[in-house]
């Protein structure tokens, strides 16, 4: 018998499934890969079973002979070891970021005779039924928030990107590229103070109150369902930040990143050409120890942000508070700079890891944006944070549009850099 290989990255086997297997029975032996969550989560949503039970699943499958472990999102390895005479997949393979799969898989195949198999792609009212279910389950509350400290296990460092609106968290969504082989999209979304109140015209000074900040997460949930991390800022009077760590949780926000700042809240980047005052290490354990005090679930994370360095307080003095924090109860730390050189960035986190390997280590490479995610990586950084790109990328581009309307006193001028409303409505799904 011939041997039919596909592979198979889904929760629940419906008939777009079944109708690929009974065409592959039609050529062969059906052997089915089954792709772990570390390959799944690079270009398809987190699974909502367990890897064990997926396999469990396919096994029960009528029709499939014997179901292989596949661990990357090319078929190289699966190729090399079963040699299958076909490979069969559905036919929306053949354009978008998947095409770069099924190219791969074509040249293996002609090393020795092997065919592809593009089935016609199943979609109908069912099929998308189900979808369905499974993006409102995956965006559930008990299902996000637990999801960081699952990528934290699963991935080498966490990618995530500042969203201020269900539009802008679309984008975080559904943004997924090939390049090299390899794909990516974004694992996390970062609820930025800066962002959230530049889109509403307010200056960055936690002007904005708690109430409306909530609203915009309602706004990007509704519509997303990738774990959220939320600009605390100072967190305010600890008084209020149990209240804030309570709303946050029961939302299905992931973390809370909080600043050892006290007083009028001034950016950051900012740094000593401003008057900003850094909180005691005693104050601000007692704040991370009431939050933690006031949580239901584990699932939740507190995360220090030590403003040391962008103060000019030395690295000693980092460490120092580092290690306090983490002793109050602090989930993670959050490292920041405001040098382009990150090698301060990187003696911090070196040093840290000596004495701790276990806590997650969080950095913001807005002024250090040379360094590369895996230089990050190699120094024990578990998440980084693209906290502002998108906001500052719409900006020059709306701008630049509203100069020209006026300039030519028409839009044609603009529309060759505009993306078509179709494109933009199709990233929004109805019910």
């Amino acid at each position: 018998m011939k041997k039919v290989y596909t592979c198979f990255c889904t929760d629940v086997i419906h008939e777009g499934h079944t109708n690929i297997i009974n065409l592959a029975k039609q050529y062969g032996e059906v052997y089915v890969g089954v792709l772990t969550d570390e390959a799944m989560i690079k270009f398809n949503r987190f699974p909502v079973i367990p890897f064990e039970e997926r396999m469990e699943m396919i096994k029960n499958v009528d029709g499939v002979k014997e179901v292989v472990v596949q661990s990357e999102i090319m078929y190289d390895k699966v190729i090399s070891q079963l040699k299958p005479d076909y490979v069969i997949h559905g036919d929306n393979w053949k354009s978008g970021p998947m095409k770069a799969i099924r190219d791969n898989v074509e040249k293996l195949l002609s090393n020795y005779g092997g065919q592809i198999i593009d089935a016609p792609y199943t979609f109908n009212e069912n099929v998308r039924r189900i979808d369905m279910k499974i993006k409102e389950k995956l965006s559930m509350p008990e299902y996000r928030r637990k999801r960081l400290r699952q990528l934290l296990e699963l991935c080498p460092i966490v990618k995530t990107i500042e969203v201020h609106s269900g539009l802008t968290g679309l984008i975080a969504e559904k943004t997924i590229v090939e390049h090299d082989g390899e794909f990516n999209q974004f694992d996390a979304m970062w609820v930025s103070s800066l962002c959230d109140s530049t889109a509403k015209g307010k200056p960055d000074i936690e002007l904005v109150d708690m109430t409306s900040r909530f609203r915009t997460i309602d706004d990007v949930m509704e519509v997303t369902t990738k774990p959220i991390i939320f600009d605390g800022d100072t967190g305010g009077l600890t008084e209020h930040f149990v209240y804030t760590v309570r709303s946050l949780e029961r939302m299905g926000v992931s973390a809370v990143i909080i600043e050892d700042k006290t007083g009028l809240k001034k950016n950051s980047l900012f740094g000593t050409e401003v008057e900003q005052t850094q909180d005691s290490i005693e104050h601000f354990c007692s704040k991370i120890e009431a939050g933690k005090k006031v949580q239901l679930t584990d699932d939740f994370m507190i995360i220090a942000r030590i403003e040391s360095l962008i103060l000019e307080q030395g690295m000693e003095d980092a460490l120092t508070r580092a290690f306090a924090y983490v002793k109050a109860g602090a989930d993670g730390i959050m490292i920041h700079s405001r040098k382009k050189d990150p090698a301060e960035i990187l003696e911090f986190c070196d040093t840290f890891r000596k004495s701790d390997k276990k806590t997650p280590i969080v950095v913001v490479p807005s002024s250090f944006n040379v360094i590369t995610e895996d230089e990050l990586a190699a120094h024990g950084v578990n998440i980084v944070i693209y906290a502002n790109q998108l906001t500052r990328s719409a900006f020059p581009a709306m701008e630049q549009t509203a100069k020209d309307i006026l300039k030519y006193h028409r839009a044609k001028e603009v529309d060759s850099r505009l993306l078509p409303i179709k494109d933009i409505i199709s990233l929004i799904e109805e019910l």
